[in-house]
C-alpha cells in the first residue's frame, strides 16, 4: 500500500498548500484536521481505491505486451487405449494396445511487427494508467479540501442563522413590551413575527445543509466526522508568490495528468494502426519441437520413436477478404479521434485554468477586504452596545 500512496511532485505541492492552510487551525484533539482527513481518504475513499485498482490492472499491460516478444513453450501428452480389427484374405485378428505420445514445442518470434506494436502499446497503456492514478490523487485532494471547507462554511452559516433567529426573537420581545406600554403597534409585532418565522425556517434549512456537508466529508474519508478544526482568530491571508498565467499554462500543458494520459492514449491508438498494418507483413518465427511416441499406430505397434526438429517458419499473408484494410482505416480513424479528444481536453483545461488563475489573483484582495468588513462590523457592534 505504501507504493500505491506515494505522491508525485504535483500532488505533493497541492497537498502542501492544503496542509499550509490546515496549519492555521486550532489544535482541537477531538476534531479531525485537514491532513487527517486526507490521510483517511487515501485509505478509504471508494473512487480513489477504484483508481488504484485500475492502475494495478493497467500496469499488467506492460507485461502482456512484452510477452508477445518472448518465447512461447507448450507441451502435450496423450495416452489412448486403442482397439483394431485386422482382416486379410487369409486371416482375421483383433489387437488391443496402449498408445502414448508426448511433445514439447518452442516458438520464438524473429520478425513480427504485430508483436512489436503490441509491446509498445502495452507500455503506453501502463503509462496512461499511471497518469490517471495521478489525476485521481489530485482530484482526491481537491475533493477533500472542498468538502472540508464546505463543512466549516456550513457551520459558520449555521451560527449566523442562529444569531439572526435570536436577534429577531429578542426584537419580538421588545415589540411586545412597547405595545403593552402603548408605544408600539400591532404592525411592528406582526412584521417581526413574520421575519422570526422565516428565520426559524432558514435555520432548519441550514441545519440540514450542515449535516449534509458532514455526511459528504464522512463519505470521502470513510469514517464519521462530527467536528472540524477551525481557523485561528489571527489567521491572515498573504499574497502568494504567483507566476504568470503563461507560466501556469506551460506547466499545465506538460504536466496535467489528464493531458498526459491522453497523450499516451494517442500513442496506443497509433500502435493499433501498426497492428492492423502488420496483417500485410510476413512473419518469421524460430521453432523447435521434440516428440516421443510409443505404439503411435497399428503399424508402429511396440515401437518407440523420438523426433527432434529445429527450423524457421515464414508466414506470408495473401488475402483476408479486405479485413486488414478495413481494420487499418478503422484504427486510423480512432487515432484521429484521440487527437481531437486531446485538443478538446486542452481547450477545456485552459479555460478552467484561466478562471482559477483570475480567482486566485483576486482572492487575496477580496479576503482582506472581507476581513476589514468583519472588523468594522465588530467595532459597530461594540459602539451600539455602548450607546444602548
Amino acid at each position: 500500500m505504501a507504493n500505491r500512496l506515494s505522491r508525485p511532485p504535483v500532488a505533493r505541492r497541492m497537498l502542501a498548500a492544503a496542509v499550509a492552510a490546515a496549519a492555521l487551525v486550532h489544535g482541537n484533539a477531538s476534531a479531525i484536521s485537514l491532513e487527517e482527513a486526507y490521510q483517511a481518504a487515501l485509505q478509504n475513499d471508494p473512487s480513489y481505491r477504484m483508481a488504484i485498482h485500475g492502475n494495478e490492472a493497467g500496469q499488467e499491460n506492460r507485461i502482456i505486451g512484452r510477452s508477445y516478444l518472448l518465447p512461447s513453450l507448450s507441451g502435450s501428452y496423450t495416452v489412448q487405449d486403442s482397439k483394431s480389427d485386422i482382416e486379410t484374405r487369409l486371416s482375421k485378428s483383433h489387437r488391443e494396445y496402449m498408445s502414448k505420445a508426448g511433445s514439447i514445442s518452442l516458438r520464438q518470434s524473429i520478425f513480427n511487427l504485430d508483436a512489436v506494436a503490441r509491446y509498445r502499446q502495452g507500455v503506453q497503456q501502463a503509462k496512461a494508467s499511471e497518469a490517471m492514478l495521478d489525476a485521481a490523487r489530485q482530484n482526491l485532494i481537491v475533493r477533500v479540501v472542498s468538502a472540508y471547507i464546505e463543512a466549516i462554511f456550513a457551520e459558520d452559516q449555521l451560527a449566523l442563522a442562529r444569531a439572526q433567529r435570536d436577534m429577531l426573537a429578542e426584537q419580538q420581545q421588545v415589540n411586545d413590551r412597547l405595545y403593552k406600554a402603548g408605544e408600539g403597534t400591532v404592525t411592528d409585532q406582526l412584521e417581526t413575527r413574520a421575519k422570526l418565522d422565516m428565520a426559524e425556517a432558514r435555520l432548519l434549512e441550514i441545519q440540514d445543509l450542515q449535516r449534509a456537508s458532514l455526511v459528504t466529508l464522512s463519505g470521502i474519508v470513510g469514517q464519521p466526522v462530527t467536528s472540524l478544526d477551525r481557523l485561528r482568530e489571527d489567521f491572515r491571508v498573504r499574497a502568494a508568490d504567483m507566476m504568470s498565467y503563461e507560466d501556469w499554462k506551460a506547466i499545465a500543458l506538460v504536466k496535467n495528468p489528464e493531458l498526459v494520459a491522453q497523450e499516451h492514449n494517442i500513442q496506443v491508438a497509433r500502435e493499433e494502426v501498426n497492428k492492423a498494418r502488420a496483417g500485410h507483413v510476413p512473419r518469421l518465427d524460430f521453432i523447435a519441437n521434440m516428440s516421443k511416441n510409443d505404439s503411435d499406430s497399428i503399424t508402429t505397434l511396440g515401437q518407440e520413436t523420438e523426433t527432434k526438429s529445429v527450423g524457421f517458419q515464414l508466414t506470408v499473408p495473401l488475402y483476408s477478404g479486405g479485413a486488414i484494410n478495413a481494420s487499418t482505416r478503422q484504427a486510423r480513424a480512432n487515432a484521429n479521434r484521440a487527437r481531437a479528444e486531446l485538443e478538446a481536453k486542452s481547450d477545456k483545461i485552459m479555460v478552467d485554468l484561466r478562471k482559477e488563475y483570475d480567482a486566485l489573483s483576486s482572492s487575496v484582495t477580496r479576503i482582506n477586504a472581507l476581513m476589514k468588513a468583519v472588523e468594522s462590523a465588530r467595532l459597530l457592534m461594540k459602539a451600539t452596545e455602548q450607546s444602548i
